[in-house]
């Protein structure tokens, strides 16, 4: 006869070592490790100046990574188009996209400009909450000709859907070995 509900607890008894091995591999080692957080900026002259702007059709773009165990920030930045020569360029904080904030780090003034440096805790804290922005100042704006403030990039939801099939797949495997 056939029975649409079991009373049996279910074990793992029907699930392959192998597919116990992969889950293994990958959740414990992220568990574990340091994670290498991806940031970004877009960069322009509309966030210049608190959100007030510049009126630059300049533009710039950044990929950063941080080490969330050693707080190692690397950076690669490049821009276009400043309406006149760049004097310096920093990361600047703690501020919300329409606030001002003091100097965190000197980015310089190459362009491309790559660079990394060890963070303090509080400072990774702030980088990783968005409140580091990117100002490139310039001789016709001192105070920042274009801006652009700097947000995690979003673990790919593909991640967590693979990891859910994974145990569902597992979870479909023990039934039909039941």
């Amino acid at each position: 006869m056939f029975k649409l509900f079991s009373m049996r607890r279910p074990t793992l008894v029907g699930i392959s070592p192998l597919s116990v091995a992969l889950l293994f591999l990958l959740l414990v080692p992220s568990l574990a490790s340091a994670a290498i957080v991806n940031l970004s900026a877009t960069i322009d002259g509309a966030q210049a100046n608190a959100g007030n702007g510049t009126g630059s059709s300049a533009t710039g773009s950044a990929a950063m990574t941080l080490d969330d165990q050693s707080n190692l920030f690397s950076w690669e930045i490049q821009w276009t188009s400043l309406a006149s020569g760049e004097t310096v360029a920093h990361f600047h904080g703690p501020a919300m996209p329409n606030q001002n904030g003091g100097v965190e780090l000197n980015i310089g003034i190459a362009n491309p400009a790559n660079g990394s440096a060890f963070l303090s805790s509080g400072q990774a804290t702030d980088l990783l909450n968005g409140l580091w922005y990117i100002n490139i100042h310039s001789n016709n704006d001192p105070g920042g000709e274009i801006r652009g403030q700097v947000n995690v990039v979003p673990i790919p939801a593909a991640v967590w859907l693979f990891g859910t099939a994974l145990l569902g797949m597992m979870g479909l495997a023990k039934r039909k070995a039941i």
